[in-house]
């Protein structure tokens, strides 16, 4: 956040990419060394919020409403989309107590998790620092864009989970493969590479309804 406000915007991104990483490997993690408690998962909760939920709304206020027209604009946007992250987690939390809010599928969750939609809102910050510096000139349609990801974190849309993703043996070397060739775009690329991969994301979302209606059936 500190890089953000100090106009830092690539350090800030990379630390917030970063912190989408881990959070990711923590829940594991926790329980590989058999030490998850209630008060961890609550601690989660909270780290989640302030990453994913607060500090991008500053990054990205910081980069495309501060001292412009739009400013209050903007920051009503960006409003909507750091509530529409504390309903999701808030969300999330109740649903490991009640059944009703859970998906059938273990292979889904219940919208977009709070970790994606970050990544989604800071879609026109990967377009900007990937090149298309004009986008800071559509405070506007940015305001739209960052409103609907929030309401895809709030809705009851199924979107595809990979905790469960398991590799056959056969196709493990073809992953491992693909995996370090990302890495390495990754590294080469980074803005362009993460414009792509929230493009894929927002391309899986039919495909997950779909899929989720056919298990329905």
């Amino acid at each position: 956040m500190r890089s953000g406000m100090s106009g830092h915007y690539s350090v800030a991104m990379a630390l917030l990419l970063l912190a989408v990483i881990l959070d990711g490997l923590d829940g594991k993690l926790a329980r590989m060394l058999d030490s998850s408690s209630q008060f961890g998962a609550e601690l989660d909760t909270l780290a989640d919020f302030f990453n994913f939920g607060i500090a991008p709304t500053i990054l990205l206020y910081q980069m495309f409403f501060a001292g412009t027209e739009f400013a209050n604009i903007g920051w009503m946007a960006l409003i909507m989309f750091t509530i529409a992250c504390m309903m999701r987690l808030a969300r999330f939390n109740v649903a490991l107590l009640e059944d009703d809010d859970t998906p059938k599928d273990s292979r889904f969750f219940v919208g977009v998790p709070a970790p994606a939609l970050a990544l989604l809102g800071f879609l026109p910050a990967f377009l900007y620092l990937s090149g298309w510096t004009s986008i800071a000139n559509h405070q506007v349609w940015i305001s739209l864009y960052i409103i609907a990801a929030g309401a895809l974190a709030v809705s009851r849309i199924p979107t595809f989970s990979l905790k469960q993703l398991s590799i056959k043996p056969q196709h493990q070397a073809m992953v491992f493969g693909l995996v370090v060739l990302f890495m390495i775009c990754l590294t080469v690329f980074p803005w362009h590479v993460m414009v792509l991969v929230d493009l894929i994301y927002l391309a899986t979302l039919p495909m997950s309804y779909k899929a989720s209606k056919r298990i329905d059936v």
